[in-house]
């Protein structure tokens, strides 16, 4: 019986036979699913794979969710109740703009205390990805259609509500477990955005998502005001680019 329970609701008491060991493969699945669909699609999409890949991801990821019984408010995105709870989302954005802030001024600082001069230039893919977005309208509007489709909502639902909130489940028979979902979170993060930024990219988004992840354990697991700076972020990023700031 609780091999069953915890086989159809995998977020169910650790103590419910290999209940842990179940999320974890779980996890490690989706995980591999991810980086094997946006290397094929590199193949034919390189500039858009990790957008495709993603929202496909998304996909599978909501029907199998729906399957066990869980919708995505379980994993961060909360119904917020009145208006005391939306008006709640500014302040908690400026705090998690405030450890964005700190986690890049750290990681550019300490780089250039260490002698590493790739953390201060601009990797080759980065502007091979965005380089013709400066002056071209249509292509600025289109990536920030999926700045807010594929990477405020989409990133944060997978990195941030899925993983997290699974590898808190998955590492729950220790007290490190939030630590260890943070921070195996964030290295999956950071290693998706190597293919284009290098390993100053992982570096950089691994130490954002770091403060994105621990923003979201913080706020009970409330994805509204992650998105939020994400979304706004890249919007003054490609912006920048647009007008030819960067």
């Amino acid at each position: 019986m609780a091999d069953s329970i915890a086989l159809t609701h995998p977020m169910a008491s650790p103590k419910q036979g290999g209940n842990r060991i179940y999320v974890l493969c779980e996890v490690v699945a989706f995980m591999g699913l991810a980086v094997a669909s946006k290397a094929l699609l590199s193949l034919v999409a390189w500039k858009y794979a990790g957008p495709i890949s993603l929202i496909g991801l998304l996909g599978i990821l909501t029907l199998y969710l729906h399957r066990i019984g869980f919708s995505w408010r379980d994993f961060g995105l909360t119904r917020l109740p009145d208006l005391k709870a939306r008006l709640l989302i500014l302040p908690q954005a400026l705090l998690v703009f405030g450890g964005f802030a700190i986690a890049i001024s750290s990681v550019l600082g300490l780089g250039q205390a260490l002698g590493w001069t790739f953390m201060s230039e601009v990797p080759e893919g980065v502007m091979e990805r965005w380089g013709a977005v400066e002056g071209n309208l249509p292509l600025y509007l289109m990536w920030l259609g999926i700045i807010w489709t594929s990477a405020a909502f989409g990133e944060e639902m997978f990195f941030r509500g899925y993983l997290v909130t699974r590898f808190t489940h998955g590492f729950s028979g220790t007290r490190l477990a939030p630590i260890l979902a943070i921070v195996f979170a964030a290295a999956f993060f950071g290693f998706g955005h190597m293919y284009y930024q290098g390993l100053r990219g992982f570096i950089t988004t691994g130490a954002i998502a770091l403060v994105f992840g621990a923003s979201f354990l913080l706020f009970k697991r409330n994805l509204w005001p992650i998105i939020l700076v994400h979304g706004v972020i890249d919007t003054l990023t490609f912006t920048a680019l647009f007008l030819g700031l960067e």
